[in-house]
């Protein structure tokens, strides 16, 4: 690994010492440290990259995440803050961590992420990947909405509800764990499709597997719904809109924490056996 990319979460107040003493730290390794700011409108990465080093929390790394995805090139998440289910290693533990992976001592653990297209007509509008979800939302409607969901060209029910979340396990922590979810270990690959305050409450999660097509028909006509990608990105739905998700063709890479495993995380996170 020669060129590494560094993404640092937007106006962090330590954000500029710690990046300039890991640019620093890399250059002393012999390698090239490129920045890149996720803050422009379309941040792109240059091609010549081996690594990408995000410095922030799980949001920063979902935003790395669009980027990354169709670049083949391995992620490694590092939290400012508290940890995350996604920047699972610290800032103590950034040093060592890079040593471990510069002498090609470290695992990958290969992401499912989601790729989506709005169908409106004859028109499509396909949507950024997600590594987390896709929410079909009320959004400003004031009241719930009506959806039809389709998998692998089969009706499945109709949903009344403030919206639907469509997530990966990664994301099963996430919104989708907010909302009644399961919790799904990220080496699962499968999607899971959760109501958000479902009007009726026989309307439950459901887990599929991930190389299925779901079709989610948005059956209200008032404007004001929309859809929501890794919590980031919004595109406004009209009446009969038909948002398609499959899986995408590639896999993130993301860099597994050489200190703990996902077990671990899950206890910290949601304070297992605490009280």
């Amino acid at each position: 690994m020669k060129t590494i990319g560094i993404v640092l979460k937007p106006d962090h107040p330590q954000g500029k010492s710690v990046l300039e003493k890991l640019s620093h730290w890399l250059q002393q390794q012999g390698k090239e440290a490129l920045v890149i700011d996720v803050a422009k409108k379309k941040p792109t990465l240059p091609p010549s990259l081996d690594m990408l080093i995000v410095l922030g929390g799980d949001g920063t790394l979902l935003s790395a995440a669009r980027l990354v995805e169709r670049l083949d090139i391995p992620i490694l998440g590092v939290n400012l803050g508290s940890l995350g289910f996604l920047t699972e290693v610290t800032l103590d533990e950034l040093y060592p961590t890079l040593e471990r992976i510069f002498q090609n001592q470290y695992i990958l653990d290969p992401r499912l992420m989601l790729k989506s297209v709005v169908r409106r007509g004859e028109k499509e509008h396909p949507q950024p990947r997600v590594l987390n979800d896709i929410v079909v939302s009320h959004g400003t409607l004031a009241k719930l909405i009506k959806l039809e969901i389709i998998i692998n060209h089969q009706f499945v029910t109709w949903l009344r509800a403030d919206g639907l979340i469509i997530s990966t396990a990664t994301g099963s922590t996430a919104y989708s764990l907010a909302s009644g979810g399961p919790i799904v270990h990220p080496s699962v690959n499968a999607m899971i499709l959760t109501p958000i305050s479902p009007h009726t409450l026989t309307n439950r999660p459901i887990i599929v597997p991930a190389e299925v097509e779901v079709d989610v028909v948005l059956k209200t006509a008032e404007k004001g719904a929309l859809v929501m990608l890794d919590g980031q990105e919004v595109f406004p739905l009209e009446g009969e809109d038909i948002i398609h998700i499959e899986a995408s063709e590639r896999r993130l890479k993301l860099i597994q924490s050489p200190h703990r495993n996902y077990y671990q995380v899950l206890r910290q996170k949601l304070k297992w056996g605490e009280g």
